[in-house]
């Protein structure tokens, strides 16, 4: 019996297929580059799962292979670039999955906002013109400061926040030369510290399986830099939080699975960011792991094969809190590799590094989070303790870069 994983995150794919074969099903990954999972690969036995290169952008040929694939019982999309196609695929093969027009508005950014503001979930809209009319049509009707930003963007990728009019003109010119994956528009600035929700959702109750913090880089830009799970918020605003949560997830329609909720816990408020379809990125799927002391992708093969699963009933044990932060290197170049990892076993906390670029790999953006090259992890009793013990480690390894070829550009 098999359940297909279309492409998956960076990190999770060894929770993944242990989590199969506690169930009984047996794990395929198809991807386009298998080189992309390298780290997670190597750390487990070679007939641990089914590996099948393939361009996971045809959808038409990805329907003739997995009408091929015996036993095929489920199908698993936890990206954001594949969640549109994995709900194609789930709904041509009638396979267990929500309903794809659900995917589909989780991935518009503006007409997320829209719902929620006409369901009175946030005190914002989105803001939309053609061209050069989005300037006038925001001023108007918004203010600044505001945040520009791509309807279908991923990973802090295309926004801006422009907090007066000159910033305005520098964005809007800025992002007619980026290439979206969808459309420009223009939301509220809502200030406030940001926090990510991590829920797990099925036939329309939400239960909070806790919320990672989220330090982001100095204005202007948003760069994801540390994260730590769980927050510990007082009882009484968990549950206020929990509520809120289960009813900006039931204005989209969004009945079962995982859920990665970015909110602004502002002076009026939590205020949704953004809805992702899928569990966390980065570490998030280990820190849940860990800190509850289950395996969740246990979850998410059980949602894949439409069953209720019993994450959201069971009693979690718990375990350490976690933090992790983001290495980036000082200068965009070609990454030559990480200095003072040798110091991480003399730390507190069991710091541990995990890799996302490999030597050689360009480093061109540092404004957003294309420019990590791996992250380091550390836990500790309680998130703030994990979080200070990350941040030591993380001060200790040094993210390397040398120019690239033909420019001064690079360096340590």
């Amino acid at each position: 019996m098999t359940v297909v994983c279309l492409e998956s995150l960076t990190f999770g794919l060894g929770h993944l297929v242990r989590a199969a074969d506690t169930l009984g099903e047996r794990l395929t990954l198809l991807t386009r580059d298998r080189a992309y999972y390298a780290y997670e690969l190597a750390r487990l036995p070679v007939d641990a799962l089914d590996v099948v290169v393939t361009d996971t952008f045809d959808v038409e040929g990805l329907t003739e292979l997995l009408h091929r694939t015996p036993q095929l019982r489920g199908l698993i999309s936890s990206t954001d670039t594949w969640t549109l196609a994995g709900a194609e695929l789930t709904d041509r093969l009638g396979l267990p999955g929500l309903d794809p027009a659900v995917l589909r508005l989780t991935r518009d950014k503006a007409v997320v906002r829209n719902r929620l503001h006409d369901a009175g979930l946030t005190r914002g809209r989105a803001v939309e013109a053609p061209g050069a009319e989005l300037r006038d049509v925001l001023l108007k009707e918004a203010g600044l400061p505001a945040v520009l930003k791509d309807t279908a963007g991923t990973g802090s990728q295309n926004v801006w926040l422009v907090r007066d009019e000159p910033e305005l003109e520098a964005a809007l010119d800025e992002a007619a030369g980026r290439q979206l994956k969808g459309r420009l528009f223009a939301e509220p600035y809502f200030s406030g510290p940001v926090y990510s929700a991590e829920t797990l959702t099925w036939a329309g109750r939400t239960r909070l399986l806790g919320v990672s913090s989220r330090l982001m880089s100095p204005e202007p830009n948003f760069r994801e830099e540390i994260t730590a799970f769980p927050v510990a918020f007082p009882e009484a605003r968990r549950a206020v939080l929990e509520r809120w949560l289960g009813e900006v997830l039931a204005v989209i329609g969004y009945t079962d699975r995982f859920a990665h909720v970015e909110f602004v816990l502002t002076a009026g408020g939590p205020e949704v960011v953004e809805i992702n379809p899928r569990i966390g990125g980065a570490l998030v799927g280990e820190g849940l792991c860990r800190a509850l002391g289950v395996n969740v992708y246990e979850a998410m093969i059980e949602t894949a094969l439409g069953r209720r699963p019993r994450l959201m009933d069971v009693d979690l044990p718990g375990g350490p809190a976690v933090a992790f932060v983001l290495g980036y290197p000082a200068a965009p170049g070609v990454f030559t590799g990480v200095a003072g990892l040798d110091r991480l076993a003399d730390m507190p906390g069991s710091p541990a590094w995990y890799p996302v670029r490999s030597v050689g790999d360009p480093v061109e953006h540092l404004a957003d989070s294309r420019g990590y090259a791996g992250i380091v992890y550390a836990e500790a009793e309680t998130a703030e303790l994990a979080t200070h013990q990350a941040v030591a480690a993380a001060n200790a390894v040094r993210v390397l870069t040398e120019p690239f070829p033909g420019t001064g550009d690079g360096g340590g």
